[in-house]
């Protein structure tokens, strides 16, 4: 997260400055936000299809087929 954006946001609309530090209690604490970092894999996984390609087509492009 970058806090000092946020602080510059928050200072351009309010004129209020805030420190780094005062911006993540400000969000953690006041608003209730919490820390995401992004899923490894995708949300549009299909499981069953990449099943059928590891048995069907990888052996078939493994030979060279």
């Amino acid at each position: 997260m970058d806090l000092e954006r946020v602080g510059a946001v928050v200072e351009r609309v309010t004129g209020v400055s805030l420190s780094r530090a005062s911006v993540w209690r400000l969000l953690t604490g006041r608003l209730g936000w919490s820390l995401q970092r992004p899923e490894r894999r995708a949300v549009e996984r299909d499981e069953s299809e990449i099943a059928r390609w590891i048995t069907h087509e990888w052996p078939r492009i493994k030979r060279g087929r």
